[in-house]
């Protein structure tokens, strides 16, 4: 084996051990992608965590910023010394994935290292589209997807993924001074107040978190319907790491969606009965094989302007 094949097998491998240790869900449905987009997604999501890294675990702000706006340069320019950013320009190459992608993912980390208040809906919209509608944009791309039909779809995906995570972590970005609740759902309380909440708070917090979890389901609902574009084999993987994501909200609903008194987590054995469950019954879901219903460019009226999404 080459020295540039070795490099390359020590950072997969390397990037494949980050995976398993904070991306669970995407770890678990990896398995069911061929090997050649399992490698790609592994390494997208290596690129991924970095800059998402760099924006929650950078302790001094202003320099965070200077290294994601870095990042953008070495994008913009096509080169890069950083093993990451440099491998992940090589994949942006191989899967045609239009610069302005990861672009706009990292301008999405970038206003993380502001006062993080949205104002409303529309804001929240904005910003799950720059830090996951894109991610799943770049997984489409690299899914070897050609029909542009899907990449709304794919959009709609990744707003899902996170706004469900937003539910999730209410308390976590709490305490890192952040309120990503708009305030037209939850007035201007301030994150102090959001992780151990009073009556008062926890009755709008609730309220917030049924109506972000409902819009949610609307957008998985749209990401299911555009699965039929994928590679066939693709198709059950994205569809197990979505239902798993869904499923938090689940967790969430049934325990009255008391984010702030414990953290909802998708246990193994729940992975492994969803898992299950949905195997068999995808060979009957006709979503995976047809296009049964158009994208719903309601759902892009808050990002019409960003790449990709539905302009009608």
């Amino acid at each position: 084996m080459s020295q540039t094949k070795t490099i390359a097998a020590a950072y997969l491998k390397e990037s494949n051990l980050i995976l398993s240790n904070k991306g669970k869900t995407f770890f678990w449905a990896k398995f069911l992608l061929n090997q050649q987009h399992a490698e790609k997604a592994v390494r997208l999501y290596r690129f991924c965590r970095y800059i998402d890294d760099i924006g929650d675990e950078t302790t001094d702000k202003v320099v965070a910023k200077k290294i994601l706006e870095a990042v953008i340069q070495s994008l913009k320019t096509g080169s890069s010394d950083h093993q990451v950013i440099r491998d992940a320009i090589s994949l942006f190459n191989e899967c045609e994935i239009d610069i302005q992608i990861p672009i706009s993912l990292i301008q999405g980390v970038i206003s993380d290292l502001k006062l993080v208040r949205f104002k409303d809906e529309q804001a929240l919209l904005i910003y799950c589209y720059q830090v996951a509608g894109t991610v799943g944009l770049m997984m489409s791309k690299l899914l070897d997807v050609k029909d542009e039909r899907a990449f709304a779809h794919a959009i709609d995906l990744g707003i899902a993924m996170q706004m469900t995570n937003i539910c999730r972590d209410v308390k976590e970005d709490a305490m890192m001074n952040r309120r990503y609740l708009p305030e037209s759902l939850i007035g201007k309380i301030e994150p102090s107040a959001l992780v151990k909440p009073n009556a008062h708070n926890q009755n709008k917090i609730r309220k917030a978190l049924a109506k972000l979890l409902d819009m949610a389901d609307q957008y998985y609902l749209s990401g299911y319907n555009g699965l039929c574009f994928l590679p066939s084999r693709a198709r059950v993987g994205i569809l197990i790491a979505a239902t798993l994501y869904q499923h938090i909200g689940v967790i969430l609903k049934n325990k009255n969606y008391a984010c702030w008194a414990f953290r909802s987590v998708v246990s193994k054995y729940q992975k492994a009965w969803l898992t299950l469950k949905i195997l068999p019954s995808a060979i009957l879901d006709m979503r995976l094989f047809f296009y049964l219903s158009s994208h719903n460019p309601v759902l892009h009226l808050a990002i019409k302007k960003l790449p990709y999404a539905h302009k009608k």
